[in-house]
Parts: structure tokens; sequence; C-alpha cells
């Protein structure tokens, strides 16, 4: 029998005021959101004046990250490589701004960001995830 680590409530808390006081610094307008590794909805947190579609977009970033443990960005690389194949699943929204949580080497959530330009939402991604060590 495996064991793994997961996401707890504790850990989610701090990641999101990571990540949220470094939006705040810089003034940015974003939906972040915190996924476990299956790529489920922990928390999520709109900032005021962060467009609607943030919800879905941050959301969606986490779960590709969480569910290919790795950057979201990758993915978006790809497609714009000629991978487009990676546009037709549901499951996958192939654009930067999101980052795998890991645990001593274990990928056990990720953090989507959506709100400003993609590398300042990697920027506020990385604040939180660096939460983890």
């Amino acid at each position: 029998m495996q064991s793994k680590a997961i996401l707890g409530h504790e850990e989610t808390t701090r990641i999101m005021a990571a990540a949220r006081a470094e939006a705040l610094k810089n003034n940015w307008p974003v939906g972040i959101a915190i996924v476990d590794d299956g790529g489920h909805l922990l928390a999520f947190e709109r900032l005021d004046k962060a467009a609607a579609s943030t919800v879905y977009i941050a959301t969606g970033k986490a779960r590709t990250s969480a569910l290919g443990q790795k950057e979201s960005k990758v993915y978006e690389e790809m497609v714009n490589g000629g991978r487009v194949a990676f546009l037709s699943t549901d499951i996958m929204l192939c654009l930067e701004g999101a980052v795998p949580l890991v645990y001593q080497g274990q990928v056990i959530g990720a953090i989507g960001v959506s709100g400003v330009k993609s590398f300042e939402d990697v920027q506020v991604a990385n604040a939180g995830a660096a939460v983890l060590g």
C-alpha cells in the first residue's frame, strides 16, 4: 500500500494568503484557484475588479497543471508548436498561469491565476506555491 500527502485546509489557506498578498502588492485584479491532485477545486478567490471570466480560466489552468503535473505553460507551448489536439479535450486549458503544488517531490495539487498578463499570473501562482517550500 502506498501513501501520499494531501492538501488540507490549513495549507490551502496559507497558499491562498501568499498568492493574494502578491496580487494585492502589485494591484492586480485576479482570480486565484487552488485544486487538489485530481483537479477538484479546494479554494477560489476573485479579487476586487477581477473579471467574471477569471473564475473559469484560473480554475481550468489549475486543473490542467494538477492533472498534467506540469506548469500549464507547457501545454500552451505544445499547442503553439502545432499539437492542437490538446484543444479538443474538455479537461485541459492550455494557457500559461498555473503551477503544480509539490510537497516532498509529489504533486499534491496546483494553483492557477487569471486576470493579468500570463507571466504576472504565474508570478502570483509561484508566490502561493512557495509556501510549500
